[in-house]
């Protein structure tokens, strides 16, 4: 619970037009909860008519049956590529979390189609009953989805990588799963269900695995079951995504038989590809970019630029594509190579005896290796980008990274396409882009048609030839201008201060206007479950490429693709965190009204800028270019209660006045549930994974460095700093005193300037600082 002693009394409005208003209708309200979250602002919106499922579009996917079996007593088994949101069954069954909160992959997108009623009867559910184990099954209603019911099944949750122990010791888990969504559909007499491949993804079951145990788990129960309560029913096994689909293709052919298969999918693909092999060339037009697909050799080509992918030694005669341009072209381009200056992530030289202009050697890496995705990405982008500087109309790349480097197919796809998309919107003049696959590789081909084709799907026929963005902003399109009964589409931030409405109207505006890359810093992102990276595995595949990593103590999730695209994808990241910092708190509040058997107050007053509070904080901060715009007084009588307890069992008699430096977005949070290492990670932390003090300012604005901040937040906070000894970079907890493991320091030291301490009660929030560069 908390008090401010000020009331709304700053507003500014953020106009929406183009671009910007296709994001906030595509996000929705979900936007408003965001703002008042990270920002403490309401948000007001006019003139924007929301869809009705705020989303990143995703790509329609055409129901196709590529498998049909029928067991000895009847029952048949089929296997679907389909939407499960839209797949007429009696029951569909989601691969839900043991406490039914559908925040992400297969869960949310049945919760968001089929309404609220699906969310609430799921807590309605855990809140009678508790949460469920692995292997049990619940059963609710469907909201509006096209089916009689939804059978909420928990499959299990490996570690990352399992090993082969682990897999095994799941195993008869995930049979209990299958069995129990089977013994519901006897239960309910169903005459249909959709079953997904439970606890693949981010849960972690390797695919194949999964799809043999689950297709010999259905085959094994209707084997042996003598029930005949209603007619034998149909068993369809449904994904969306292609690589799934294949598994279970591959492991109903296997454990079925060949006598119950029908002519596969991949043998009708590859014979129909093979006949087509000269005429197939799937084409789609981003503004004035012009993208085919087409099976030929890459040396053959006559566009004005080949990339290719060179080993980083830069030997042409490691590497299939290098080899047989090489081949073509003649030593002298080893020559040049070979002593060529490095631009980029791509090195471009002659020609040769090719039949191109140049050619643009470009270096990627390994997949497992750190950002890998992001220079594949770079890669592509950088030689279209060149091309178009020097004035070239064509250019042909090979599938870059399906080999030596271990890019699946799909994932070269795309990466490619997505940055062949980020051209696109910038490009001023017309290109012809050629991604040219080998003959003979019918896969690789049909994963970048694939790709093309889910393109094609989402691009509207007027968008093949929109204008660019530039011409698309300085046009504003026919529903964006005002009339007489519709306002003109905005955003109207109200905050409790002109720092807050500030820092909501940048953070909103650098979003909308993103140019095709955002980067979220925040540490809370080592705090997403398994639920939440379900959801950022939705989202990859709807068009984003998604990369989290945590270098130095900082933990940050880049999102890149289409500008529109990137900042929908990043508000529900955003909107993810928000529930997480949440959640967080209600935890920490939690445990503080059960260590101080009371409830958790605290107050926010601003001090008045004439008092001798106020004055007294000036001259610190005026002496390295500061001006202080606004300074809050912190009262919370739990956190003064425990640092108490602290000082007594650490018998330390003073404390000292020092300094942290925050995002905007936790000073709520400090001043509610106090210090934690989350907020405020140094941009080195040399001295151990604490939470981090300087009694200096100029130390703290090195300490913290700035990411083009308006405003600059400061927590003054009473630190209890005991016992303490110099800090070291591989500290998680502070070190030992002698050698007796039980006795630590009470804090480490980076100098006489910085305090690390371990534990959040040993520093007491006492004012939040709020400056502007002067």
């Amino acid at each position: 619970m908390s008090i401010r002693s000020e009331t709304m009394q700053s507003k500014l409005d953020v106009p929406l037009h183009g671009h910007s208003l296709n994001i906030v209708k595509r996000s929705g309200p979900a936007l408003s909860d965001i703002l008042n979250s990270k920002f403490g602002c309401v948000a007001t919106f006019d003139g924007v008519d929301f869809e009705k499922h705020q989303s990143i579009a995703s790509p329609t996917v055409v129901p196709e049956k590529r498998f049909a079996a029928t067991l000895p007593n009847g029952v048949e088994v089929d296997v679907w590529k389909a939407d499960l949101t839209s797949f007429p069954v009696d029951a569909v069954v989601n691969a839900a979390n043991s406490s039914l909160h559908h925040g992400g992959g297969l869960a949310q997108a049945l919760s968001e189609a089929g309404g609220p009623t699906i969310q609430k009867d799921s807590y309605d559910y855990i809140s009678k009953h508790g949460d469920l184990k692995t292997g049990e099954t619940f059963v609710s209603a469907p909201g509006s989805l096209p089916c009689k019911k939804i059978i909420h099944a928990v499959g299990p949750h490996l570690m990352y990588n399992p090993t082969m122990s682990d897999v095994t010791q799941a195993e008869p888990l995930l049979k209990t799963t299958i069995c129990s969504i089977l013994d519901k559909v006897e239960e309910h007499g169903f005459m249909t269900v959709a079953i997904p491949a439970i606890s693949s993804g981010l849960f972690n079951y390797p695919l194949p695995d999964c799809a043999n145990t689950i297709v010999s788990t259905v085959k094994r129960y209707y084997e042996k079951s003598s029930r005949q309560t209603h007619r034998p029913p149909k068993i369809l096994l449904v994904n969306h995504d292609e690589p799934t689909v294949r598994e279970m293709e591959r492991a109903c052919r296997q454990i079925f038989g060949k006598q119950h298969q029908p002519m596969l999918y991949s043998q009708a693909t590859a014979s129909r590809t093979r006949s087509a092999a000269k005429t197939s060339t799937p084409t789609v037009q981003i503004g004035n970019v012009v993208l085919k697909v087409k099976r030929e050799n890459i040396e053959e080509q006559r566009t004005d630029v080949i990339v290719n992918t060179a080993s980083p030694h830069r030997d042409l005669s490691q590497g299939q594509i290098s080899k047989v341009l090489l081949q073509k072209a003649g030593h002298k381009m080893q020559d040049e190579l070979r002593f060529a200056k490095m631009m980029g992530h791509a090195i471009p030289t002659k020609s040769y005896g090719l039949r191109c202009r140049e050619v643009y050697h470009t270096f990627c890496i390994d997949k497992d290796l750190p950002k890998a995705n992001k220079i594949l990405f770079k890669s592509v982008l950088e030689c279209l980008q060149r091309a178009e500087q020097s004035q070239h109309q064509s250019i042909a790349f090979p599938a870059i990274g399906t080999g030596a480097l271990r890019f699946t197919k799909e994932e070269s796809a795309s990466i490619m396409l997505k940055a062949v998309i980020t051209f696109a919107q910038t490009c001023r003049k017309k290109m012809e882009v050629y991604f040219v696959i080998f003959p003979s590789d019918y896969d690789t081909f049909q994963a970048f048609e694939e790709q093309i084709g889910f393109l094609q799907q989402n691009l509207s026929p007027a968008s093949h030839h929109s204008p660019t963005p530039a011409a698309a902003a300085a046009s504003p399109h026919r529903d964006d201008l005002p009339t007489s009964k519709t306002p003109s589409p905005q955003i109207s931030l109200t905050g409790l201060s002109d720092e807050s409405t500030r820092e909501a109207e940048k953070w909103l505006t650098h979003l909308l206007v993103n140019s095709g890359t955002v980067e979220i810093y925040n540490n809370f992102i080592q705090h997403l479950s398994e639920t939440e990276y379900r959801q950022l595995a939705r989202l990859k595949k709807k068009g984003v490429l998604i990369e989290e990593f945590l270098a130095n103590g900082h933990a940050c999730i880049t999102i890149i693709g289409n500008s529109e695209d990137v900042a929908v994808a990043a508000l529900q990241v955003e909107a993810m965190l928000c529930t997480v910092q949440k959640k967080f708190v209600s935890e920490e509040e939690s445990e503080l009204q059960t260590l101080t058997a009371g409830k958790v107050f605290f107050e926010r007053e601003t001090v008045k800028r004439e008092s001798k509070e106020f004055a007294d904080k000036v001259t610190a901060f005026k002496n390295v270019g500061l001006r202080i715009t606004k300074v809050d007084k912190v009262e919370n009588s739990a956190l003064k209660l425990l640092f108490e307890l602290k000082k007594k069992q650490l018998d330390c008699r003073t404390s000292q006045r020092m300094l942290q430096r925050i995002p905007a977005q936790f000073c709520e949070m400090v001043s509610h549930i106090g210090f934690h290492a989350e907020y405020a990670p140094p941009e080195d932390p040399a001295y151990g994974e604490g939470i981090y003090f300087t009694d200096k300012v100029k130390r703290a604005m090195t300490m913290w460095k700035a990411r083009n901040e308006e405003y600059l937040y400061f927590v003054e906070a009473d630190v209890l700093k005991g016992n303490s000894t110099t800090g070291r970079r591989d500290l998680i907890v502070p070190p030992t005193v002698g050698t007796d493991p039980s006795i630590l320091y009470d804090s480490v030291t980076g100098g006489s300037d910085v305090s690390v301490i371990f534990s959040g009660y040993q520093a007491l929030p006492r004012y939040i600082i709020i400056c502007k560069r002067v």
